[in-house]
């Protein structure tokens, strides 16, 4: 049987107050970040939570396998973390996975902005030939 967990963290992010919610199926780990404005009450973030928990919008699933635990020595230690830190950078899971999930949004907004540029010029070029087919019918 998988283990299942949610967990909503609330927090003041200058100027809003903030809710990351993350939830964990067996290995697949998801994150949303939730903007409240003002402080919510609690019964506020749990009726938030129950009317709109279908329509969040989560990260993609990240999959973590547990690791094999064994004892190291404490310097090796620190040096494979201090070596972990600098290939990935200081985060936890859920800042990963939201800076994951606005990459992925904003690969698809530069996609949408792209084609809407191309429509943009292939419809100003089809308005210029047209009316350059115009001036040349010899009125």
């Amino acid at each position: 049987m998988e283990e299942a967990m949610a967990k909503l963290t609330v927090f003041f992010e200058a100027p809003f107050w903030v809710g990351v919610y993350e939830r964990q199926l067996g290995s697949a780990y998801a994150v949303c970040k939730i903007t409240f404005g003002p402080e919510p009450k609690d019964y506020e973030v749990y009726e938030f939570l129950q009317r709109n928990s279908q329509r969040l919008q989560f990260s993609p699933m990240l999959r973590q396998e547990k690791p094999f635990v064994r004892s190291i020595n404490p310097k090796r230690l620190q040096r494979e973390i201090k070596r972990s830190v600098k290939q990935q950078g200081i985060g936890t899971k859920a800042q990963q996975a939201l800076q994951l999930q606005q990459e992925t949004g904003k690969l698809a907004h530069q996609a949408r902005r792209l084609a809407l540029r191309e429509a943009a010029k292939e419809r100003r070029f089809l308005l210029h030939e047209e009316k350059r087919r115009k001036k040349h019918r010899g009125h």
